[in-house]
């Protein structure tokens, strides 16, 4: 904490306080014979205290005036959480029903299903509610990313992003390893103070080269990353990656995407939803898993002691209204 003054020119004005300590002629009682007054301690404690209150009063209302105040203040603020970058899925795809055909109604479009965007951003945005310690980023991505919302507590801010995702359509293609990348960047320079996850959530994957899988397993395991993939299968023929042998590297999108994040060397966890109800477990088992000891230090605001001067200086003044009222100004009147 540095305590500093916003106006220091005023401070110019603060010899302007001896100038009560002065004598004024005006102030001198006329009388005969001096040896004859009685001791007065009394008095002379009144006049010491007169000089004081004026005194008082001009070095505060002065200082006041200069902006007195502690700018810097930082506090420890300790909870349960985590940091939490949402890398969010915002291809064309993403703008269609959750399941697109009912398999059970033999295949008919239902109309009635919502959107995969429109879930899962009612589904975030509850998320993010439940969770006043964490510190969010949002980030969303189709043919390239595009952040939001950097790192914050002011949760207003993250809502503000998703419900933003409404609007508009989505691009059709979803490269997801500039995306990973852009979010792993966004924890440099950041000071780690608990557990750090991605969640990505997205309808579909993508084939990654090699040099996009070194520097997104060497970023991952550097910033100390845990990766969530909340993969949404669009309809029955979309690959099924809880299957024993999902894929490899050289598989279609989504098995050769998931088979690279398993040689991760940071904690990767999958959930393949299907429906809302599967999603909203899967986001609910995220919520219940991350709740380690998280701290930080926050700036807080400029802290301003003008006031205070203020204050001050005004019971200077009334106590010189006080004094002023039992002063004796002719031996005629007393």
């Amino acid at each position: 904490m540095d305590f500093d003054f916003l106006q220091a020119a005023w401070l110019l004005l603060l010899p302007l306080a001896v100038l009560p300590l002065l004598r004024r002629r005006r102030d001198t009682l006329s009388f005969a014979a001096v040896g004859w007054l009685p001791a007065d301690p009394w008095g002379r404690a009144a006049g010491l205290l007169w000089r004081g209150f004026a005194c008082g009063a001009i070095c505060a209302a002065v200082i006041g005036l200069a902006g007195p105040g502690r700018s810097g203040t930082q506090v420890l603020r300790t909870g349960k959480g985590a940091e939490v970058l949402i890398l969010m899925d915002r291809s064309s795809s993403m703008d269609a029903n959750l399941m697109q055909r009912d398999v059970k109604s033999g295949g008919q479009i239902n109309a009635s299903r919502p959107t995969k965007n429109q879930v899962v951003r009612e589904l975030l945005a509850d998320f993010v509610e439940r969770r006043p310690d964490d510190r969010f980023a949002l980030m969303t991505f189709s043919t390239s990313a595009m952040l939001v919302a950097p790192f914050t507590q002011d949760h207003a801010t993250v809502l503000a992003g998703l419900k933003a995702t409404a609007i508009g359509r989505g691009l059709p293609d979803t490269l997801m390893g500039p995306a990973l990348l852009a979010a792993i960047g966004q924890f440099e320079h950041r000071r780690y103070t608990g557990s750090r996850i991605v969640i990505v959530v997205s309808d579909g994957g993508a084939q990654l080269d090699d040099e996009q899988r070194r520097r997104i397993a060497a970023g991952l395991a550097r910033q100390r990353i845990g990766l969530y993939w909340i993969y949404i299968r669009s309809g029955p023929n979309s690959p099924d990656l809880t299957r024993p042998v999902a894929g490899t590297l050289d598989s279609e999108e989504e098995a050769a995407l998931h088979a690279f994040f398993k040689t991760l060397a940071t904690p990767y966890h999958l959930f393949q939803t299907d429906d809302p109800q599967a999603l909203a477990s899967a986001i609910a088992e995220i919520d219940r898993q991350q709740n380690y000891p998280l701290s930080d230090l926050q700036q807080v605001p400029r802290l301003d002691y003008s006031p205070g001067c203020f204050l001050a200086a005004l019971l200077c003044c009334l106590g010189l209204l006080a004094c002023r009222a039992l002063q004796l100004d002719d031996w005629r009147t007393a």
